[in-house]
């Protein structure tokens, strides 16, 4: 089979169709891992499962790379689940609540929780959410605001740290690229200089406290926030006369048969969280500081290697911890342990077919085919922006911006460089649409966990958040545009300054109309 023909993109299309109409990540990857084994064996059904394993997946799983990877991934799951089950996190949240007496100093509040809770961008809305809840209500600040605050600290915060569970999985799929194409540059350096250039995450991060402070909201957020305050109106004219019914107490407290609690324990203490993270990050400096690190390159191994002791101790830290404040015994501490070390098993899997669909299509010659189309009709620098806009779209289709990292990674990354556009750009261009179309998807898991951890309804988080989601998604899109022709990391600051100066004038105009 010629290595540029049209056909060599038909595992990854099977892959992105059954993707977007399952609106499942898992059965498109292994469909199209399977179509691929039949074009590359022939059409046989019976066999091809057989050579699918022996010759495909089981390569994968024995290499040494992609098993250090997935050792490091069970040590990461279980490490999450213990602080997320420790009573840390609402512990800390609670220690913050004491100084807060203002709307602006409650979303600044719960931002900070947020960020502070960045190792687990799932478990941030259920920590986050119940925590702030009652102290949102009390100072009449929406639900609404809340899921949008909590959405806005959980993945956008995670996909810039380079040693948790999105880091890994992103670092893994870079090396996969990178070993094929002969770039001796270390997966790691290459995330780090990609951080810049992850335009959507600075933005969606820094939006909140700028809306705080500038006490600001527009769309649909504006509207909500305008009948909260009519609400607090109605519900103190009320209360002043004593004739409150149950009916509208349950309209004015937000009750919702839904609402999600966050762990807690009255032995829990702030410590939970930030002390096994001083104890990781003093592991991971005594293993790697040695090697050079952070001025010289560290090999993969050695920071997988380390990684994964410095999480195992943190680990044994928080157990410690906890059976000391009686919070939680020995044996419980293990199971919660062994449970998030099996939650990371669809991860697994999706790096599993992503590596495999990756080798498929490379053996086909999908990304020379891709390259040499781009080569004919796209200018280089056109391509981060291109790369965006598709990931966004696959993204919000599915629901799922680590399902658009492997289908969209192993395409940009060789094209990237067969057609010589700006790397680091092109990769932050991926990690920015697949967070953006995440972050406006109805259908996306941190929607539904950000909606449910401050019980609101789904559709109200969505519908309140997508205008603040494509306001970030314009800026970082001219962005790209831009860093295609300059290949300069200072875009980063540029994409700031704009949503800063487009705040302000939105500000402006709101008063002028007012």
């Amino acid at each position: 089979m010629n290595e540029t023909e049209i056909t060599s993109l038909i595992p990854i299309g099977v892959a992105l169709v059954l993707s977007l109409t399952t609106r499942n990540v898992i059965v498109g990857l292994f469909t199209g891992v399977l179509a691929g084994v039949l074009m590359i064996n022939g059409p046989q059904p019976f066999a091809a499962l057989g050579i699918m394993v022996k010759s495909h997946l089981i390569p994968e799983l024995t290499d040494s790379y992609n098993a250090g990877v997935l050792v490091l991934l069970a040590f990461i799951g279980g490490f999450v689940a213990l602080v997320e089950q420790s009573g840390g996190g609402a512990a800390f949240a609670r220690r913050i609540n004491h100084w807060v007496k203002t709307p602006m100093q409650a979303q600044i509040a719960a931002w900070l929780g947020g960020i502070s809770i960045f190792f687990s961008d799932l478990g941030t809305p259920l920590i986050v959410g119940p925590v702030f809840r009652p102290l949102m209500d009390r100072l009449k600040v929406s639900r609404q605001k809340l899921a949008y605050i909590i959405d806005s600290t959980a993945s956008p915060v995670a996909i810039l740290v380079p040693f948790i569970g999105w880091g890994v999985y992103i670092m893994s799929l870079i090396y996969q690229e990178y070993e094929a194409l002969g770039i001796e540059e270390s997966e790691f350096t290459a995330f780090v200089l990609t951080i810049p250039f992850q335009l959507y995450a600075w933005l969606a991060v820094l939006m909140v406290p700028l809306l705080a402070v500038l006490r600001l909201d527009f769309g649909a957020m504006a509207k909500v926030d305008q009948a909260e305050a009519n609400t607090a109106n109605v519900e103190s004219a009320i209360a002043a006369k004593g004739q409150i019914t149950n009916e509208q107490k349950d309209q004015a407290d937000h009750s919702s048969t839904d609402q999600v609690k966050a762990f807690s324990h009255p032995n829990a203490k702030p410590i939970f969280v930030w002390g096994p993270l001083l104890v990781m990050a003093s592991v991971l400096a005594l293993m790697l500081v040695p090697l050079g690190f952070p001025l010289e390159q560290v090999s993969g191994t050695d920071f997988r290697a380390g990684l994964s002791t410095s999480y195992f101790f943190a680990a044994v830290f928080l157990i410690a911890l906890m059976s000391i404040y009686k919070v939680r015994g020995f044996l419980s501490s293990i199971d919660i342990y062994l449970k998030g070390v099996s939650g990371m098993m669809l991860v697994a899997i999706t790096l599993l077919l992503a590596w495999a669909l990756s080798d498929i299509g490379r053996e086909l010659g999908a990304a020379e085919y891709i390259a040499e189309v781009a080569k004919a009709g796209l200018p280089a620098w056109m391509f981060p922006m291109v790369a965006f806009l598709l990931s966004a779209i696959i993204s919000f289709a599915t629901g799922s911006s680590w399902g658009t990292f492997a289908i969209m990674l192993p395409l940009v990354i060789p094209t990237a460089y067969g057609i010589e556009a700006p790397m680091y750009a092109c990769i932050g261009a991926v990690l920015s649409g697949g967070l953006f179309g995440d972050h406006s998807s109805p259908i996306s898991e941190t929607t539904i966990l950000a909606s449910t951890g401050a019980s609101c309804p789904q559709i109200e988080h969505f519908r309140t958040q997508l205008p603040y989601a494509l306001y970030n998604g314009v800026i970082s899109l001219v962005g790209f545009s831009i860093a295609g022709i300059t290949g300069s990391s200072l875009i980063v600051i540029g994409a700031v300054m704009a949503q800063i100066v487009g705040l302000i004038l939105i500000k402006k105009m709101q008063r002028k109309k007012s």
